[in-house]
């Protein structure tokens, strides 16, 4: 197939779904264009240098500049044919201050000196408006300069110097290999995100980035048609903060002692479909989950989404301090509970840390976009809260004397605000293997994959389904189950837990999409476990009608 026969952004169909969310679309671009020589540090600096100027001589006392390319790819196929190649780019300047003690923000995608200054001086009189509206100033956590420096992605290969036909290839292969194996259709996609970011402060700071992430994924479905039945399961694959190598994996990366294969650090597409579509025939044959209690062995494929709403949400200060009320919700993690240290959220097993360095993590980077440098702290410490998520105009509320590195905007045009860092389940200490906490369970269900789920605002009562459901009897995993959802509440979920394997099965679960804030931003984040075991949980049939 000839790159000008699928190029474009028209044809999208039922795959359009895919793109829902996909951060940053911008311009559409050609392939090409994506790889065209970026503007240099010492030309983003001028640029800045002119935003950070012109706020000072309109009266800001503070001022951040961000500069951003960012380039998105997008191929997505269906069955025997591509639907869509697109690619697209978005460049421009989103310019902050601090202005009479209030924020101020404006943007443009217009890069002259010209119009870098008047949008200055726009965010200025901007924030002297808002100045008239507040009732105490913005409280800016101190923030050292860190001069001219830079950070990018380790990656090993850039994914959009690859092919669009090797891409496409590889797809086309993937749906052939489950239609072959009697999948009735298969949908596969490959996202890519290039961000690349330049930030700029008042404080001194002149930071270059370039930020790599890839998402390959795909749906298999199988119809029996003499029932009429229909089962369907999707991608095992985590999103990555990584190149084109995560699409290559060996057989050191293999994870060994669960009922299917999956990867440690890399993935292997093909391998996966071939399951997937074999197992979506044991699905339409599986019986169906008996309700009750049952100890659940939960893969981090799994274990990563809970992770994600009941842990990484509820503990974003923003969320705790009602700032989300009026769309993300609040968090059962008010400040009173911090303020105890004693607050028991879980057992001593459960240890979460917050973490923006994990390579391959999604939501790795070298500084955030307030200039932060990336660490790593404590947010649940042997089953007690400790902290929470800041950025530098929430540090003073903890007592903190300098911001936790959690601010980010999805393009230069959005404000940056509170976002999540990765927020994982650290692994066992002593050696624990998937097969030991197997045989540890009497009457359990392994569950796999992500599902269809369901949390309350405050992040607390919730409902999770999953991909593969796998009845454990005995300590031996005896069959397939259908229709399985399990319910139950934060803590009382989290302090069930019992058993979690140590840190060789510890992976990275991810989401491409993560929503927050109005208007609404997406942002990429990860979550890292082990299989953890959790004893008496209640399980519900979701096949079943209530009463």
């Amino acid at each position: 197939m000839k790159r000008r026969n699928f190029l474009g952004m028209a044809g999208m169909g039922a795959a359009g779904a895919l793109l829902h969310g996909f951060p940053a679309i911008g311009r559409s671009i050609t392939e090409a264009d994506a790889l065209m020589i970026r503007a240099d540090a010492a030309a983003k600096k001028r640029m800045a240098d002119i935003a950070l100027q012109a706020a000072r001589s309109k009266g800001a006392t503070y001022t951040d500049v961000r500069i951003g390319r960012y380039l998105n790819q997008a191929v997505i196929t269906r069955d025997n044919r591509v639907q869509n190649v697109a690619n697209s780019e978005s460049y421009g300047i989103g310019i902050r201050v601090i202005a009479n003690g209030s924020w101020g923000f404006a943007a443009s995608e217009k890069m002259d000196a010209d119009s870098i200054a008047k949008t200055a001086a726009l965010a200025v009189a901007i924030a002297k408006g808002n100045a008239k509206l507040i009732t105490e100033p913005v409280q800016l956590a101190p923030q050292k300069g860190y001069g001219e420096v830079s950070w990018k992605t380790p990656i090993e290969k850039n994914g959009f110097e690859i092919p669009v036909k090797e891409k496409v290839d590889l797809l086309l292969s993937v749906n052939d290999a489950a239609l072959k194996g009697g999948a009735t259709f298969i949908n596969a996609a490959l996202f890519m995100v290039n961000e690349q970011k330049y930030f700029a402060s008042s404080d001194g700071s002149y930071i270059d980035q370039d930020i790599h992430r890839i998402w390959p994924t795909f749906t298999v479905t199988k119809t029996d048609k003499a029932s009429g039945k229909f089962q369907t399961r999707d991608s095992l694959s985590a999103p990555m903060g990584m190149g084109f190598e995560y699409m290559f994996a060996s057989p050191e990366h293999k994870i060994i002692g669960g009922p299917t294969t999956l990867y440690k650090g890399r993935y292997d597409m093909l391998e996966d479909v071939k399951a997937a579509t074999m197992q979506v025939g044991e699905k339409i044959t599986a019986k169906s989950v008996e309700p009750g209690k049952y100890d659940l062995v939960l893969d981090p494929t799994h274990l990563g989404l809970t992770i994600h709403e009941s842990t990484g949400h509820p503990t974003e200060l923003d969320r705790v301090l009602g700032y989300e009320a009026n769309y993300a919700g609040t968090s059962f993690l008010t400040l009173d509970k911090w303020k105890t240290k004693k607050f028991n959220y879980g057992s001593k097993l459960v240890n979460i840390q917050a973490d923006k360095l994990q390579p391959g993590s999604l939501g790795a980077v070298g500084y955030d976009d307030e200039g932060v440098q990336s660490g790593q702290w404590d947010i649940i410490k042997d089953g007690i809260l400790v902290n929470y998520q800041t950025i530098r105009d929430q540090a003073h509320i903890l007592g903190l004397q300098a911001s936790q590195g959690c601010c980010y905007a999805d393009s230069w045009d959005s404000v940056q605000f509170q976002r999540m860092p990765n927020v994982s389940l650290m692994p066992n200490k002593q050696t624990r293997s998937v097969a030991d906490i197997i045989k540890s369970v009497k009457k359990g269900i392994y569950i796999i994959g992500r599902g269809s789920y369901s949390i309350d605002q405050q992040r607390y009562n919730f409902q999770f389904g999953g991909q593969l459901f796998y009845e454990i009897k005995d300590g031996q995993i005896v069959g397939m189950l259908n229709d399985v959802a399990y319910q139950s509440n934060t803590q009382e979920f989290w302090n069930s837990m019992t058993d979690i394997a140590d840190k060789n099965d510890y992976r990275l679960f991810g989401t491409f999409n993560d929503g927050k804030g109005q208007p609404s931003q997406a942002s990429a984040v990860s979550h890292g476990s082990s299989t953890a075991k959790f004893e008496g949980v209640n399980v519900i049939n979701t096949a079943r009608k209530i009463g």
